[in-house]
């Protein structure tokens, strides 16, 4: 009797061993999140707006916030496809988006990123912001369904 208590014991042991390996193998939604984002950036520094489109839902929207000349608030509305084409157009200098710290907020199947930048055209300075990225988790995983982003040129968030 002794003999199988221990082989039964040995037995649950071995299962949640697997059982918490298998758990711990997987992805967090965090985990998947932050893999958008860094696979959108590297998309953006290799011009594949192939692998940029694999980010976002089919009915994504773009919108920016910045400051017309006399510091009025200005609110762009920009499209998934103009975004797409502008990344795939070669250039001799790469769109580099550093990013500072990220933060995500989720609940259930939506979540925030706020996301400080700097964009880099090759070594030069262009503008920075933040990105607010809003995304849905789907069937096919976690897409980005609108990015808000502000523009300027001074006040940086951080230096990137």
């Amino acid at each position: 009797m002794k003999n199988t208590v221990n082989k039964f014991t040995a037995g649950i042991f071995v299962m949640s061993l697997l059982l918490s390996y298998t758990v711990n193998a997987q992805k967090t939604d965090r985990e998947m999140i932050l893999s958008q984002i860094e696979t959108l950036f590297d998309g953006m520094r290799a011009g594949d707006s192939s692998a940029v489109s694999k980010v976002f839902s089919s009915d994504a929207t773009m919108q920016s916030i910045s400051k017309d000349r006399e510091g009025n608030t200005r609110i762009s509305q920009g499209s998934l496809s103009g975004f797409k084409n502008a990344v795939g157009i070669p250039r001799n200098d790469m769109l580099d988006e550093r990013v500072g710290k990220i933060q995500i907020n989720i609940d259930e199947n939506l979540a925030t990123a706020w996301v400080p930048y700097s964009l880099y055209v090759g070594d030069n300075f262009s503008h920075c912001g933040v990105n607010s990225f809003q995304f849905a988790k789907t069937g096919e995983g976690w897409k980005v369904i609108s990015i808000v982003d502000t523009r300027r040129r001074t006040e940086c968030v951080e230096e990137l």
